[in-house]
């Protein structure tokens, strides 16, 4: 009788003492990962309030838009697209000399430092390390001293005759773009195996049919890098466009900054204005983001 009541007690033991183990197993990396979750929200949440704050504040009239109601939503009652049309109206030609200057300038600057950068990490030259160098020196030139020396040069060229003429601007941002686009192509091309350079050499192509047919078909992702890069830089830029534009060939960046009232400060109007003028480069970094971060993993940025 004894050993019978036992013989039932022994596996009812060994079922409950892996259990807790088991649970805790399971339980640890889902939160872990419901933690990381919710940090990645904050933060997310974090950077999205001034466009909240934005966002509202373009759909109130102008009696609503002020600091005290900035965090309130739209009165239904009162809220207007109004001030969208009155914006687009005075925007509308400043965003279309945004894009006929960002367009040529992101490709100019792109293409060469894209031959470039081939040029100094696969086909060197004695002094390429001097050369790529003096490229370098180009990063760090600050804008502001050689605003003056630039202009002089631009106006003696006979290039700021034309009042209505985009070309000194694009060519500014073009030859400025330079440096940093050949250091982006040079890195991730000492990436690619150089068996491939020396396969076209035994073919006997030359240095621009190795380009076109080995290197330029694998440069997608730096591309991507260079273009979001140069698209942002230039549809930002500021302190170019007052001392090389005037006010009918104004970019986009001078306009929104000339939407201001002369008594009362419309902040509906600068809030509708500012969305606008982003919209752009937000919708290049959704289509391209994808290739931006392709090409960081690639080491378009290492080095």
């Amino acid at each position: 009788m004894t050993a019978a009541t036992e013989t039932p007690d022994t596996p009812v033991e060994r079922t409950r003492e892996p259990a807790p183990q088991q649970k805790q197993q399971w339980n640890r990396p889902a939160v872990t990962r419901l933690l990381r979750y919710a940090v990645m929200l904050a933060f997310a949440l974090f950077f999205l309030i001034p466009m909240y704050v934005l966002l509202v504040t373009s759909f109130k009239p102008l009696a609503e838009a002020t600091s005290a109601q900035a965090w309130n939503l739209p009165n239904p009652a009162t809220w207007t697209v109004d001030t969208w049309s009155s914006v687009w109206g005075q925007l509308a030609p400043s965003l279309w000399n945004s894009v006929v200057l960002a367009v040529p300038a992101v490709l100019i600057s792109s293409v060469l430092g894209s031959l470039n950068g081939f040029v100094m990490a696969k086909w060197r030259f004695p002094g390429s390390d001097v050369v790529f160098t003096l490229f370098l020196f180009g990063m760090f030139i600050p804008y502001q001293a050689v605003m003056i020396p630039l202009r002089q040069m631009m106006t003696d060229a006979g290039l700021m005759a034309d009042g209505g003429s985009l070309f000194p601007l694009i060519l500014a941002h073009a030859v400025f773009g330079i440096p940093i686009c050949t250091l982006i192509f040079r890195n991730y091309y000492a990436g690619i195996p150089t068996t491939l350079i020396e396969a076209a050499r035994v073919d006997g192509a030359g240095l621009i049919r190795t380009y076109a047919s080995v290197m330029l078909p694998n440069s997608a992702p730096a591309f991507a890098v260079t273009i979001i890069w140069q698209f942002t830089s230039v549809w930002n830029d500021f302190l170019f466009a007052v001392f090389l534009t005037n006010t009918e060939n104004a970019p986009v960046t001078v306009a929104l900054n000339n939407v201001a009232g002369s008594m009362v400060a419309p902040y509906n109007e600068q809030m509708a204005a500012a969305l606008l003028a982003s919209l752009p480069t937000l919708l290049v970094y959704i289509f391209l983001g994808r290739f931006f971060m392709r090409g960081l993993m690639a080491g378009a940025l290492k080095g």
